[in-house]
């Protein structure tokens, strides 16, 4: 049965990796994001130019009934606590947090008309949160709310709303792509992991996937690593 989804930020990435999914599996997919990359390629999806930081996000903007919310913005301040600006802290919160906020609350009603057994949300983390990095202090700190929302909102909205989170490791997006540009340092990076490879788009949105639909109803208030074992495994 086709149901229908939301996807904030799904114009590239793990967001765009999800829109392929739920689209090419029938559903009827919303995405909103500042670009629209190549959306129009893809059947059985509509796109809403929204930047979540500077715009007003309201309930007239989304579907009436809602089965699935993904929100996929995300930023990468890599920068020491001597170094990173109270500024760019902010902002990471702002865009990992607060548009979270915005959108969890502008959906809601959506949500709760859904006619499955529940309705889902999911939000990415980092594994940053749960195993100390480096230079992560603006990230791990945004994030590290984003899973405290996570647990909150799976106890405040159940039994109608399920709200899970996804925590990735290093995964190869436009995003983290700087990280990629030499075989020798990705080789070196992989060697890290317990499977010894980074992660790809596929691997995050076939778990986000999961998370929004029917298959994983009985999962809530879960911040779940998919990480090649980086958080689980010495």
């Amino acid at each position: 049965m086709s149901k229908v989804y939301v996807v904030v930020g799904g114009s590239r990435g793990i967001g765009s990796g999800m829109v392929q999914r739920l689209a090419a599996e029938g559903n009827q997919v919303h995405v909103y994001s500042r670009t629209a990359g190549n959306l129009a390629t893809f059947e059985n999806v509509n796109h809403t130019v929204l930047d979540v930081v500077a715009d007003e996000v309201t309930a007239e903007m989304f579907p009436p009934q809602i089965d699935g919310v993904a929100y996929c913005p995300g930023s990468f301040n890599a920068k020491s606590i001597r170094s990173v600006s109270l500024e760019a802290m902010r902002t990471d919160f702002e865009i990992n947090v607060i548009g979270a906020v915005k959108v969890i609350q502008a959906t809601l009603a959506g949500l709760k008309k859904s006619t499955s057994e529940s309705a889902s949300i999911v939000m990415f983390s980092t594994v940053a949160v749960a195993q100390g990095m480096n230079a992560h202090a603006s990230i791990a700190a945004s994030k590290g709310a984003l899973e405290g929302l996570t647990r909150t909102l799976a106890a405040e909205l159940s039994p109608k709303v399920r709200v899970n989170c996804i925590a990735p490791a290093l995964t190869e997006t436009s995003l983290m792509e700087k990280f990629f540009t030499e075989k020798s340092k990705v080789e070196a990076m992989a060697a890290r992991y317990p499977l010894k490879r980074t992660g790809t788009v596929e691997d995050l949105s076939a778990a986000a996937c999961f998370l929004l639909g029917d298959d994983s109803r009985w999962i809530t208030g879960q911040v779940i690593g998919v990480d090649g074992g980086m958080s689980a495994v010495g």
